[in-house]
């Protein structure tokens, strides 16, 4: 994938978003971040990404209602990793017909494996 498709990081936790951003640009990789589902959309509108890793629970607008509106418009769709701290992540996954899922805490080399399979090398 082209590194102009960013990864767009779909978190309340701004811990989370920063340690992503930074993991994921020092490896080459261009990154987006929204702080609820709201944002994401807003971000989604004009860019399309390589890849979404969503958290579930946000205010505002949490992931199942992003889902949702997101894959309603029209267009390609980024695949969606599921990234939550709950112990049923996988179930979270399902309901929302993702990609993939990513289990808080995670490793970087876990993270790093699941951009390289879904949006590719930077």
């Amino acid at each position: 994938m082209s590194a102009t498709r960013p990864i767009l990081v779909v978190d309340d936790d701004p811990g989370i978003r920063e340690f992503v951003d930074l993991a994921l640009s020092d490896e080459g990789y261009v990154v987006v971040t929204a702080t609820d589902g709201a944002a994401a959309l807003e971000v989604t509108a004009c860019r399309y990404p390589a890849i979404i890793l969503l958290d579930m629970r946000m205010p505002i607008m949490d992931g199942w209602e992003f889902a949702r509106m997101y894959r309603e418009r029209p267009g390609p769709h980024a695949p969606i990793v599921v990234v939550t701290a709950a112990r049923e992540a996988a179930e979270r996954a399902t309901q929302i017909a993702a990609d993939g899922v990513l289990p808080k805490p995670f490793r970087l080399a876990e993270l790093l494996a699941v951009v390289e399979t879904y949006a590719g090398q930077p």
